[in-house]
């Protein structure tokens, strides 16, 4: 943006110093050379109105002194004096002289113009030509002062590219600084800095209000990580213990099975609620800027949960195994990964068949089954709040919404699709093996 910023108004700036120069450079020849016309046509006009007798050591003084050749004729076109060239030279000149033709107009000087411009008029009044006179004068001292006064234009123009570039560089400079802050202080708060805020003191009024509005968002952000981490601790506490309350009262209630059940039922949809809210507070926190999460392996972390949860696959008929395909550690915490591999298996078991296998490949955990998978419409919606399929009296319909958010708040994916049974697949970011 600098480079495009910096283009922009230097060919502005140098686009209007050019404007300014060319028609400057052009009306300075035009004058000079108007004043060489002027100034030769003068000496002309002297020469045709001095007496013949005079005219002669007029021309021969004027040659010798200025270096400039003159002819004068009579009506018959005889040489009445010839001052450092003949009549021969000059013959056309002379012959549209007296015919009273006008002379044709002297091309402007420039500061690499040569040679010389012959100016030629007749001798007479009105209508009656008694002679003419042809004068031969030199450009190159009009040429030098050309050349002089450009010198001074584009000196005197270059002075003024250079203050452009100069005021080119201060204005990109007060445009971008403020938005060069505001990029570090979005990209400090992607990397995880708390409270992270920038100057709002430099660049024109709107880019400072932004400037503050990202420090109040960054502030405000941080704060809602605060409460949101508050809040959950406050709801498992103070939930929990009326649940426990009331656990022990049915407990001791006689023939309370089904209320009972609907009291595990309660703690169930409790516990998936505070693990949401948990998984959600925890993309809060990385967004405001929360601790980087530690390192997990992948291996480790699948053998443990499916020790862990072989003797219930058991139960329910099913068979759980693990396949290495390659090692990996992965950017996540122990135990949202571990928490995230529960749900998959506790699905698994109840709705996926006999055979289930967990791959551990590099960053990705894939969990297979042959259960009878999820039609595509049934796909679409496994990862919203309290979905549960059709056919489905069991569970809450919380627990691959908090697996989507707790691998989404560390940057991951996870994908469900059906082939031969259901596959659920999470990537995670990779850290690579030293």
């Amino acid at each position: 943006m600098r480079q495009r910023l910096l283009l922009v108004l230097l060919l502005f700036s140098l686009s209007a110093v050019t404007a300014f120069a060319v028609p400057l450079l052009m009306s300075t020849a035009s004058e000079r050379t108007q004043q060489f016309v002027i100034s030769r046509t003068a000496d002309l006009d002297r020469f045709a109105t001095l007496p013949a007798d005079v005219v002669v050591s007029e021309a021969l003084r004027y040659n010798e002194i200025y270096g400039e050749e003159v002819v004068v004729v009579n009506a018959a076109g005889e040489p009445v004096v010839e001052a450092g060239m003949s009549v021969d030279d000059v013959s056309a000149q002379i012959d549209a002289a007296l015919r009273n033709q006008p002379a044709a107009p002297v091309r402007t000087v420039m500061p690499w113009s040569g040679g010389d411009v012959l100016f030629a008029r007749p001798v007479g009044t009105g209508t009656k030509v008694a002679g003419a006179v042809v004068l031969r004068a030199s450009t190159s001292v009009a040429a030098l002062d050309v050349a002089r006064r450009w010198a001074i234009v584009l000196a005197g123009a270059l002075l003024a590219a250079c203050a452009c570039v100069l005021l080119a560089l201060v204005v990109a400079r007060w445009l971008l600084r403020p938005l060069k802050e505001l990029d570090r202080g979005v990209r400090a708060v992607a990397e995880g800095q708390r409270r992270t805020h920038v100057a709002d003191t430099a660049g024109p009024a709107e880019l400072r209000a932004l400037s503050e509005s990202f420090n109040r968002m960054s502030d405000a952000v941080a704060e809602a990580a605060d409460q949101q981490r508050r809040l959950i601790a406050d709801a498992s506490h103070q939930l929990r213990n009326p649940m426990a309350a009331l656990r022990l009262r049915v407990d001791m209630l006689p023939s309370n099975g089904s209320l009972l059940t609907e009291v595990e039922r309660l703690e169930s949809l409790l516990d998936g609620l505070l693990a949401l809210a948990s998984a959600e507070s925890t993309a809060t926190e990385r967004a405001a800027g929360g601790v980087e999460p530690e390192l997990a392996d992948l291996q480790v972390v699948a053998h443990d949960r499916v020790d862990a949860w072989r003797a219930a696959a058991q139960a329910e008929g099913a068979t759980i195994t693990v396949e290495d395909r390659a090692p990996g550690l992965v950017r996540c915490a122990v135990s949202d990964l571990a928490q995230v591999l529960d749900v998959l298996l506790d699905n698994a078991i109840k709705y996926g068949g006999s055979d289930i296998t967990v791959i551990c490949d590099r960053a990705t955990l894939t969990v297979r089954d042959n259960g009878p998978g999820l039609s595509k419409k049934d796909i679409k919606h496994a990862t919203e709040r309290f979905w549960r399929g059709d056919d489905s009296q069991r569970g809450t319909g919380l627990g691959l919404a908090i697996a989507e958010k707790i691998v989404t708040a560390h940057d991951g994916t996870l994908k469900l699709h059906t082939d031969g049974g259901l596959v659920v697949t999470v990537e995670l970011p990779k850290e690579p093996l030293l």
